[in-house]
């Protein structure tokens, strides 16, 4: 970014001060000019991704909304030039130290951004995947109840860290505070019948001839070439759990570690959802799970078990649903501790406030959607005394039932009262209706978005020329006529999670709607007892797993007819289109990045000089398919590459990815730069070529906007025309106008949840329903 001028207009070629007299490229509309610029954040020339030239005032201490269709550059603009330019100049203010064990943030592609305050990102990224991390240690709330049974707790058992399942005075010495033991199947870690030499280890990283290998195989406490079934006890012993000790192999002093302590520190030590897949298929296949008889899975040794307040332990208390520990808390009168327990009760009543009273302390943070985790993340924040400062949030509606969006847009405002800019992407209508301002980017999608068409209040955009403008007032009407169902699927006594005996037939060959607040069981009953069947194909929006050099060519398999293509036009062989292998660049291994570590400064990521980021060597890059190299098709957006292949499987593929509305995503974009609606619909455009019977989508409307949410019913509708039954978890109403059957599930959250309150058409909802489903229905219906 080039150092500013003297005055505004001195680092560019036009006055910003100056009235502007319509929506140019990338330029601010009229109306849109904002009073003293101290109070706005000024972005000009941001070109980061597809943003083309915006510049674009953004009033500070206010809520604004950013909308546009998918790919049209809101996080581009918010999240990869507004926020990421904001922490890397805070991260500067530290020493090159202490920047070292920072994250770095790369200079957005701008011209210029002035006022900027420090921003604070709430996004929708998973909350780790350590399985000792609970909502009670993210949200601070089990560190203070730890406190509150150290001093009220009955016995005495000592200072707060004896209360604590990740400290060794407070953790379980069995399952060392995981509240889970595992049993190895020992067949399944060694094959008897080989010996080392022969590939007798199945644990993977174990392949003969690696490093691991080399070092149990040159251990000498086996012979290497005798079979595993032959060895003594001691040899045998030594092999699966003898504890870590140096040995001499060759000339070299390494480390030896029996394999099932090994086992336990490098897998299951891990969470889960964190392994590689060859490992989880290894650890599903290897070790068994069960509750640790000696805590029962509480965690705790058993002194701190035995210390209890008002009959409680501390594990029961975080076992609790938190609308039910808030009101525990609220009870006790302990002067000695009145301030903690104040604090520890306003913060309960904040998580019940934003939705998640259903949860409890206890429940693994991994285990929670994008939306709450989100929106645990936002409880820090509410009660900090930090002002002016500027927080950017990342469709904070998700998961989010019509009842509950009404609350979180109350802590939106809050927090913009106290002084704090709040940037705010989103999609939905009754968060657009509170903003003080809106940015609406577009008018498409990828190449054909990343300009401003408009830019001020809620009831200018309204009446703007827009797709956002067009669509605020849209509604899904309640169908006429709905399909009749084929058959049913049963469901008997359901009691997953807080489901309560449930029992409910779902109807096949219809669109069927299960809903409900958040917490109420929705996803126990549709993943619990749906998915897994024969003939059931899931798509959801959890993480993709793949490399960084993972992309939506190679995960539909697309780039295997790419290459096949760009062969046989020019008659060479398919491999030297493969980044991951002869046609890579040699400099960047075919990454097309170069991460450079700089010791104790930041490291920095910087596009390969030599292939200039295009990922393959230069010979490649002289063979042509129809006048483009392969890393020109890569570049590509879905759209245009569905014309590019006018025929065969290539056109297929491409073709299911434009119906889902990813039309564009690059074909070469890193799977990780993509949302969890973006996830899901990739997912579904893949599983589109199966022969399935039934799909389970899961909040699919999940980053779509309103103009978009009518193209996925049209694809929901076809899906169930084609002779499949569709079960969508999901709150968006024009989803539920649209459907042929609903399950309403309720009427609140956590056990206060886990009942059938409806079934029936939309129609019957509306008119007789009770539920808070049908009331918002029916005002959406009715154009409310």
């Amino acid at each position: 970014m080039p150092a500013e001028g003297p005055g505004p207009a001195g680092t560019y070629d036009h006055d910003p001060s100056a009235p502007r007299t319509g929506a140019t490229e990338g330029g601010q509309p009229p109306g849109a000019r904002l009073a003293d610029s101290h109070d706005l954040i000024e972005v000009r020339g941001a070109r980061e991704n597809n943003l083309r030239d915006v510049s674009v005032d953004i009033p500070k201490r206010r809520l604004t909304v950013f909308t546009g269709v998918s790919g049209s550059g809101k996080s581009s603009l918010v999240f990869g030039t507004v926020a990421a330019e904001s922490q890397r100049l805070f991260n500067e203010t530290y020493t090159s130290f202490v920047q070292s064990f920072m994250p770095s943030v790369g200079r957005p592609d701008v011209d210029a951004l002035r006022n900027l305050s420090a921003a604070i990102v709430v996004d929708q990224e998973r909350m780790g995947a350590n399985s000792r991390s609970t909502v009670g240690t993210a949200t601070d709330a089990y560190t203070m109840l730890r406190i509150v049974f150290s001093r009220l707790g009955e016995p005495y058992v000592g200072p707060s860290h004896h209360f604590g399942f990740n400290n060794a005075e407070g953790m379980c010495p069995r399952c060392e505070g995981i509240g889970r033991i595992s049993d190895i199947d020992l067949d399944q870690v060694v094959d008897r019948s080989k010996s080392l030499r022969e590939g007798a280890i199945t644990v993977p990283g174990f392949t003969v001839d690696s490093w691991l290998w080399q070092v149990m195989a040159g251990s000498g406490f086996y012979d290497p070439d005798k079979k595993v079934a032959d060895f003594t006890e001691a040899e045998l012993a030594d092999l699966l759990h003898k504890p870590t000790t140096k040995v001499k192999v060759g000339s070299s002093n390494l480390t030896y570690e029996g394999l099932v302590p090994r086992i336990h520190r490098s897998f299951l030590a891990k969470d889960r959802e964190a392994m590689q897949a060859h490992i989880r298929a290894f650890v599903d296949r290897a070790v068994v799970f069960g509750q640790c008889p000696e805590c029962a899975g509480a965690r705790l040794n058993r002194a701190a078990l035995e210390c209890r307040i008002g009959g409680l332990n501390i594990a029961e208390c975080a076992a609790l649903q938190i609308s039910d520990l808030a009101a525990f808390v609220h009870k006790l009168d302990a002067p000695t501790v009145a301030p903690l327990l104040a604090n520890l009760g306003q913060l309960l009543d904040s998580l019940v406030e934003i939705g998640l009273g259903y949860l409890s302390l206890d429940r693994t943070s991994s285990t929670l959607s994008g939306g709450e985790s989100q929106r645990v993340k936002m409880v820090r924040h509410l009660g900090s005394p930090l002002a002016d400062v500027t927080y950017v949030f990342d469709e904070p509606t998700t998961g989010l039932h019509p009842h509950d969006i009404q609350r979180m847009n109350d802590l939106l405002l809050r927090l913009r009262d106290k002084g704090n800019t709040v940037l705010v992407v989103e999609h939905k209508p009754e968060v657009i209706a509170i903003a003080d301002h809106v940015v609406d980017l577009g008018p498409g999608a990828g190449t054909e978005g990343g300009v401003i068409g408009y830019a001020g209040d809620v009831a200018g955009l309204r009446s703007s020329p827009t797709l956002t403008g067009r669509h605020l007032g849209h509604r899904a009407a309640l169908r006429d006529a709905v399909r009749r169902p084929t058959g049913h699927v049963s469901i008997e006594g359901a009691t997953r999670h807080n489901l309560k005996n449930l029992s409910v037939d779902v109807p096949l060959g219809v669109l069927t709607v299960v809903t409900g607040v958040a917490g109420s069981g929705k996803s126990s009953l549709v993943h619990g007892y749906l998915s897994g069947r024969e003939g059931v194909v899931v798509a959801d929006q959890s993480p993709i797993r793949g490399s960084r050099r993972s992309n939506p060519a190679t995960y539909t398999g697309l780039l295997n007819s790419v290459r096949t293509a760009f062969a046989k036009a020019n008659g060479v062989k398919a491999a030297l289109f493969s980044a991951n292998s002869e046609g890579a660049c040699s400099a960047c291994n075919g990454a097309g990045l170069i991460y450079t570590d700089l010791a104790m400064m930041a490291g920095v990521t910087t596009v390969c000089e030599k292939c200039e980021g295009k990922r393959y060597t230069p010979e490649v890059l002289t063979y042509k398919l129809r006048g483009k190299d392969i890393s020109e098709v890569l570049d590509m957006p879905v759209k245009e590459a569905y014309d590019f292949f006018p025929s065969g499987q290539a056109h297929a593929v491409l073709g299911r990815l434009v119906d889902v509305g990813l039309g564009y995503l690059r074909l070469g974009q890193p799977l990780n730069t993509l949302s969890g609606g973006e996830r899901q619909r990739l997912k579904l455009a893949i599983h589109m070529a199966e022969k399935a019977s039934t799909y389970v989508l899961d909040e699919p409307t999940t980053g779509l906007h309103l103009a978009d949410v009518d193209k996925l019913l049209a694809l929901l509708d076809r899906l169930v025309d084609g002779g499949n039954s569709v079960i969508v978890i999901e709150h968006h109403l024009a989803v539920m106008a649209h459907a042929d059957w609903i399950v309403d599930i309720g009427p609140g959250g956590g056990h206060d949840g886990g009942e059938v309150v409806f079934t029936g058409t939309p129609r019957q909802l509306v008119s007789d329903g009770d539920t808070l489903t049908a009331r918002h229905l029916r005002t959406y219906v009715n154009g409310g």
